[in-house]
């Protein structure tokens, strides 16, 4: 007689060689749009099951949150996190001249770094306990030669690791996957020289990504790299309830830890999909979460030359329908809804809830490495969470080398500081609803915050500028 799980409502452990249920039809559990069932689980088959406590105090923890986020705090210190001992500041180089148009056949580390003004310097010094980490889920994996082949093809104008320092989890021996070499390299070449780790994360929940798997492992480490950067998400309805919040008080943990996370805003613009025969927009989890950075994505005004941003039409953005608006983004998002000339119908989103991007990269046309094969014109906000990540790394490495903690949890400051060190992305709008009332069009970008690009793309130097202070 062997010990199974079965799923009777609530989770209960009952002994018994083969547990069979099935529900009265007014207990049969309503499939989320675009969901089929595909049937009876075979008997045999094993579940990975995991039991989370009830959690305690969150109101006092989202206080604390607060306090040791917003520099105007007595409390802040960036997160209750260790950091290195003071060491002597290095002088960073002239940058470079703002507006430089250069000719370009992709999107490549040097394209990023010209954008952004990053110059050849401007990279990990290697003697912090500085660190970053990506993780990878559905079963996507890297490859070390990929990584590798990358560095011989597009990183030869600047110092660079070619290997991955540390992989947590189960690595995969079949094909890489297009997602994994994407974030490896990226937030690789953009955190250029600074440790790298990868959390793999096998296995599925409800079929999607176990987000509460990698964050109960963060949780149980004392030690950790400082940014971690996540190009996975799912539709705010595609979880329950329960799953959703849990996940939430997690993040919220890593937040007052001082982790500085990072989401894609996700590909499918505004989204959309139909509630009683209603149109409205798909808000996208984790990015909607209140206690994590979530960044959009841009494409270049001229495709072939290296000019200012437009909003890339499948850049995710809008407001979430389970989280409300947090204080630190208050002023911001009312200015929006006030003054934007382009809102959609007020019936398409929920206008006091948590608004997303906070800010946002390039996303469109990339070079990546995957299998030994360079492939071209690579896009998504898989690519612009990557690339952000790292540039806040190289700001982390220049705050601990003057002696200061991490950035930690980051949107009380970015919204505090009005987008100030970022270029401002002022045109295009994304995509959404294919009916006649709103024609294929969500959000719109304009001056400021947007709920497409958030406050926009890093202009590196005045970045550096705005967060190197305590």
């Amino acid at each position: 007689m062997g010990l199974r799980v079965c799923l009777l409502g609530l989770l209960a452990l009952i002994i018994a060689s083969k547990c069979h249920y099935t529900p009265e039809p007014d207990q049969q559990r309503t499939l989320p749009p675009g969901w089929v069932s595909l049937g009876r689980v075979d008997p045999e088959e094993e579940l990975s099951l995991t039991f989370a406590l009830r959690q305690q105090n969150l109101e006092r923890l989202s206080e604390l949150v607060q306090a040791v986020s917003d520099p105007g705090s007595p409390r802040y210190v960036g997160g209750l996190h260790r950091f290195p001992p003071t060491s002597s500041l290095r002088q960073r180089p002239k940058p470079q001249v703002a507006g430089t148009v250069g000719l370009h056949f992709g999107v490549t580390p040097s394209v990023l770094r010209e954008r952004y003004n990053l110059t050849a310097r401007d990279v990990g010094s290697g003697t912090t306990n500085n660190s970053q980490a990506c993780a990878q889920f559905l079963e996507q994996y890297f490859h070390d030669s990929d990584l590798a082949e990358f560095m011989r093809l597009f990183g030869g104008n600047f110092a660079h690791q070619a290997s991955v320092a540390r992989v947590i989890g189960k690595q995969g021996r079949g094909r890489a996957g297009i997602e994994a070499s994407l974030d490896v390299q990226y937030l690789m070449s953009a955190g250029a020289n600074i440790s790298t780790w990868v959390y793999s994360s096998p296995g599925r929940h409800e079929a999607q990504e176990p987000f509460l798997q990698w964050l109960l492992l963060l949780s149980n480490e004392s030690s950790l790299p400082h940014v971690h950067t996540v190009s996975y998400g799912d539709d705010e309805d595609s979880l329950s309830s329960a799953y959703i919040q849990r996940v939430n008080t997690e993040l919220m943990k890593a937040a007052t830890r001082g982790l500085t996370l990072l989401f894609a805003s996700g590909d499918s613009g505004a989204g959309c999909w139909s509630v009683s025969g209603r149109h409205q927009f798909r808000p996208s989890f984790p990015a909607s979460s209140p206690y994590v950075t979530t960044v959009g994505g841009t494409s270049f005004q001229n495709p072939f030359l290296v000019t200012n941003e437009v909003v890339d039409y499948i850049s995710g953005g809008g407001f979430s329908n389970v989280f409300p608006r947090p204080s630190y983004q208050e002023e911001a998002v009312v200015q929006f809804l006030n003054s934007s000339p382009h809102l959609p119908p007020s019936s398409y989103f929920n206008a006091s809830g948590r608004a997303y991007p906070d800010v946002a990269a390039l996303s469109d046309g990339y070079w990546v490495v995957s299998n030994n094969v360079p492939i071209p014109w690579v896009s998504g906000t898989s690519a612009s969470t990557p690339v952000f990540g790292g540039i806040l790394s190289l700001i982390n490495e220049h705050r601990i080398l003057s002696g200061h903690p991490p950035l930690g949890f980051l949107n009380p400051r970015l919204y505090q500081q009005h987008g100030a060190g970022l270029f401002d992305v002022t045109r295009g709008c994304h995509e959404s609803c294919l009916n006649e009332e709103v024609e294929g069009q969500g959000f719109c970008s304009g001056p400021g915050w947007d709920p497409v690009t958030g406050w926009g793309t890093p202009n590196f130097p005045a970045l550096l500028k705005i967060l190197l202070n305590p």
